[in-house]
C-alpha cells in the first residue's frame, strides 16, 4: 500500500530523526564510530549505506571436496570443540568444525572470549568464509557463523559485503555486523518504507517500490531482485538531483530578471572590426551569439563555457565583457591563481591596446598604494574591467555597476566564494563560467545541470596537434639530446614534476633534484624553477624569465597547469607521468602547441606500471581530444576524483549511481524530471506534492545557491 503524503512525511521524519544509537546492537560507542568513520547518524543514513559487492551463498560445499584457490564458500555442520594455540600476540582460537565428510579449523585471532561465548559446541551452523591452506590442511580465518534458521532470514542466494575501516573492525563493526544492523532496522520497521516517488513515476518507469528496493539491495534473493533494486535506487538518486537543478534553473529563468544588454555598441564593434587579432572560428562566433541572446533577453545569463586548451575562451570572454561596457556596466574576471590572473590581464590588455578601456589587475599581491588607487576607481566606475583572484570578493571591493562576472577554472572556487561576487550588485550580474577542463556529459549534467552550456569544439586555424610520446625514465640521454635540438631551434621547454596531496615536501625534493640535474646537463642554457611554496613575487620573477625568453627551460610543479601562455614553448616533459590523472596530463599538454611550430609532450614514467596507468598513458598518446580524454578519465577513475567534485557545496555524494556506467539512467531521469516541470513548474499538483516534500528533505541541509550558480 502506498502511504498518504502525511503518513510518508511522518515515517520519513522518524527514520531521519531516529539516532542510530537506539538501534539494537549499536549503543553509544559504536554510534560514535559509525558517525566518525562513515557519517552514519540516523536510521536513514544506515539504510542508505549500501553493500559494495555480493557473494554467492546458494551452494553448500563439503569439507571433503575443498581444493586450492576456492573463493568464499559455505559449509554446514557443527563445532566439536574449541581450543587456544600459541601465546602472547600469536595466540589464536581454533574451532574444530565437521560436516561428516571431514574436519576443518575455524580460526580467530581477535575477540576470542566473544567467539566462545556466542558460538556453542554441537550446535548446527552455516559457516561462510575463504578457505586457506596451511600445513597441508585447510582453515577458515574469522568466518561468519549463522544458525541455520538465522541464515535463512538474513540472506537468500547472495551475501552482501559492506566497506568498513580498521577502527570499525576493532569495535566489532565488520561487514557482517553492518549486515546484522541492517536486518535489525528493516525487520524493526516490518520491512515497510514510505514511498518516495509518485505513483505516476513508478507506473511510467516500471520500477519496484522503495520497500522492495531496500530489502533486496541489502538482502537480495538472487541477481534479478538485486538488479531491480539497484535500478530503482540509481534512478531515484539521479532523478532528484536533476529535478532539483532543473527546478532551480526554471525558477531562475521565470523569476530572476537580469540586467538587459540590448545594445551592441562602439566598444564591441570597434574591437571586432579594428582590433580582432585573427578571424574567429565558427565555434567562437556561435557561442558569442548564444551569450548575446542570453544577455539581451532581460533574464540573467548563467552559462558554462567549455573549450579545450587553446580554443580561444579568453577572447570570447573579452567580447562579452565589451558588450557589458556597451550597456553601461562593468565586468570582472576571477581566476584561481595569481599566475593565471596576471596572464589574463596581460592578454586582455594586449588585445585592447589602442582602445580607451580601463583595465585593472587586483590580486593578493597588489601593493597597498596601488590598491588605494584601484578600489575607488572600481567603485566610481572609472575602471571598467577588473581581473583578479579571490581578492575580488573582499568586502572592500565595491563596483559602480557590475553587469558581468566571469569565473575561469571555476571548479577551483567554492560555491560560497563565488556567491560573494554575485552580491556585489543590487541586480545579480550575468554569469559566465569558463573551463578548459573538458567535462564528461554525465558529469556536466550532474554538476552543472542548471547552467546553459556552450562548447567551443574547434581550435583556431594553423594549430598543429601536439605529438605525444611515452618514454621510460631509463632513456634520459635520448631525451636530453632531443631537448637540446629543440632549444637550438630557438624553442623553449617545460619540465613538470608531480605534486601529490599531503606529500609536497617529497615532491619539492624531486623538483629540486631535477633542477640541479638540468642545470648540470644544460650549462649553456638558463634554467628557472617555479613551485607552490615560493613567494608570489619570486614565482612571478621566475615566470617572467621564461615568458620573456631569457630562460630556455622552466622546471615546475603543477602550478603551471592552467593559464600560462608561452607560444615559443614547444616541448612539455612530464616526469613521473604515472602519478597524474588524465585530465591533468591533458591540461599540462595544453601549455604547448600555442605557436605555429610542431610541439611535443613527452610522458616519462617508470617501467613498472599498473594496467590502469598504462591505459591512461596510451590514451594520452593516441588522442588530443579533451572530451574523449575526460570520458576515459571518468571510466577509469570514477567521478569522485575528477575536477570540481570536492568543492564547497557541490560535492557529488552519490550513494549508488555511477556516472561512468549509468549515463542512460541519468538521461532518462533528466528527461522525465524536465517533462514533469514543463507540466507543473512549482510542483504544486496533488500528484507532485511528494516531489516537493522529497526535495525539501534531500536538499534542506545544503545551502541553496541555485540563484547564484
Amino acid at each position: 500500500r502506498l502511504c498518504s503524503l502525511n503518513e510518508c512525511r511522518i515515517l520519513m521524519l522518524e527514520l531521519e530523526k531516529r539516532a542510530v544509537v537506539y538501534l539494537p546492537g549499536v549503543g553509544p560507542k559504536k554510534a560514535e564510530i559509525l558517525e566518525r568513520e562513515l557519517g552514519i547518524v540516523s536510521y536513514w543514513d544506515l539504510l542508505n549505506y549500501y553493500p559494495y559487492k555480493y557473494m554467492e551463498r546458494s551452494r553448500i560445499y563439503r569439507v571433503a571436496d575443498l581444493t586450492d584457490n576456492l573463493p568464499y564458500i559455505q559449509l554446514r555442520g557443527r563445532i566439536t570443540r574449541f581450543g587456544t594455540v600459541g601465546v602472547g600476540s600469536g595466540r589464536r582460537l581454533v574451532g574444530k568444525f565437521t560436516d561428516g565428510t571431514g574436519v576443518i579449523d575455524l580460526v580467530w585471532f581477535k575477540g576470542l572470549n566473544f567467539v566462545t561465548s556466542k558460538y556453542k559446541v554441537d550446535t548446527e551452523y552455516l559457516v561462510f568464509g575463504k578457505p586457506v591452506a596451511f600445513n597441508h590442511q585447510y582453515n577458515i580465518p574469522h568466518p561468519d557463523l549463522d544458525s541455520v534458521d538465522q541464515a535463512k532470514q538474513l540472506a537468500g542466494g547472495l551475501m552482501p559485503f559492506y566497506n568498513t575501516t580498521e577502527k570499525m573492525k576493532r569495535a566489532f563493526l565488520n561487514s557482517r555486523a553492518i549486515q546484522n544492523l541492517q536486518y535489525a532496522l528493516l525487520s524493526g520497521i516490518n520491512w515497510t518504507l514510505p514511498e518516495t516517488l509518485p505513483a505516476d513515476v513508478l507506473a511510467k518507469t516500471g520500477l519496484v517500490s522503495l520497500s522492495e528496493a531496500m530489502r533486496h539491495i541489502h538482502f537480495p534473493d538472487n541477481t534479478r531482485t538485486l538488479e531491480a533494486a539497484r535500478r530503482r535506487l540509481k534512478f531515484e538518486e539521479l532523478f532528484y538531483i536533476q529535478l532539483n537543478m532543473l527546478r532551480t534553473a526554471t525558477n531562475r529563468k521565470r523569476k530572476l530578471r537580469g540586467i538587459p544588454f540590448p545594445r551592441v555598441g562602439d566598444y564591441f564593434n570597434t574591437f571586432y572590426n579594428e582590433h580582432l587579432p585573427f578571424e574567429l572560428t565558427n565555434a567562437q562566433k556561435r557561442v558569442v551569439r548564444e551569450m548575446r541572446a542570453d544577455m539581451g533577453s532581460g533574464r540573467q545569463m548563467n552559462r558554462l563555457l567549455q573549450g579545450d586548451v587553446g580554443s580561444g575562451k579568453t577572447l570570447v570572454g573579452l567580447l562579452v565583457m565589451l558588450l557589458a561596457l556597451d550597456n553601461g556596466c562593468q565586468a570582472c574576471l576571477m581566476a584561481p591563481t595569481e599566475i593565471l590572473a596576471t596572464q589574463h590581464y596581460a592578454t586582455i590588455s594586449e588585445f585592447l591596446k589602442g582602445m580607451e578601456v580601463k583595465v585593472a589587475l587586483l590580486t593578493g599581491s597588489t601593493r597597498k598604494r596601488e590598491r588605494d588607487k584601484i578600489l575607488p576607481a572600481i567603485a566610481n566606475g572609472e575602471i571598467q574591467i577588473v581581473i583578479g583572484t579571490h581578492a575580488l570578493i573582499e568586502e572592500t571591493v565595491q563596483f559602480a555597476s557590475l553587469g558581468l562576472a566571469i569565473i575561469d577554472e571555476q571548479h577551483r572556487f567554492g560555491v560560497e566564494q563565488r556567491s560573494r561576487l554575485w552580491m556585489k550588485n543590487a541586480v545579480p550580474p550575468h554569469v559566465l563560467v569558463m573551463t578548459a577542463t573538458p567535462i564528461p556529459r554525465t558529469l556536466a549534467m550532474t554538476l552543472y545541470g542548471d547552467l546553459d552550456v556552450s562548447v567551443i569544439d574547434e581550435l583556431p586555424p594553423g594549430r598543429k596537434p601536439v605529438k605525444t610520446l611515452h618514454r621510460y625514465d631509463t632513456r634520459k640521454a635520448e631525451l636530453y639530446e632531443f631537448l637540446r635540438q629543440e632549444i637550438r631551434k630557438g624553442r623553449q621547454v617545460y619540465v613538470v614534476y608531480p605534486l601529490i596531496e599531503g606529500n609536497e615536501k617529497l615532491d619539492y625534493k624531486d623538483l629540486e633534484a631535477g633542477f640541479e640535474t638540468f642545470k648540470s646537463v644544460f650549462p649553456e642554457y638558463q634554467v628557472c624553477m617555479v613551485h607552490g611554496r615560493m613567494k608570489a613575487a619570486d614565482k612571478e620573477a621566475e615566470m617572467r624569465k621564461f615568458i620573456s625568453g631569457e630562460a630556455q627551460i622552466l622546471m615546475a610543479t603543477t602550478v603551471i597547469e592552467v593559464g600560462v601562455n608561452v607560444p615559443n614553448a614547444s616541448v612539455m616533459v612530464i616526469e613521473s607521468a604515472e602519478r597524474f590523472g588524465l585530465s591533468q596530463l591533458h591540461q599540462l599538454r595544453g601549455r604547448v602547441g600555442r605557436g605555429a611550430e610542431q610541439s611535443y609532450c613527452i610522458l616519462i614514467s617508470s617501467y613498472k606500471l599498473s594496467s590502469d596507468t598504462r591505459k591512461r598513458l596510451e590514451i594520452m598518446v593516441s588522442s588530443n581530444n579533451g572530451f574523449e580524454i575526460a570520458e576515459a578519465d571518468l571510466r577509469l577513475r570514477g567521478h569522485g576524483d575528477l575536477e570540481g567534485t570536492r568543492q564547497s557545496g557541490e560535492g557529488l555524494d552519490l550513494k549508488i549511481a555511477n556516472l561512468a556506467a549509468d549515463g542512460q539512467i541519468l538521461q532518462y531521469a533528466r528527461d522525465l524530471a524536465q517533462s514533469i516541470l514543463d507540466e507543473d513548474p512549482e510542483l504544486l499538483s496533488e500528484t507532485h506534492r511528494i516531489l516537493n516534500e522529497r526535495l525539501g528533505f534531500l536538499f534542506k541541509r545544503k545551502v541553496n545557491w541555485g540563484l547564484i550558480s
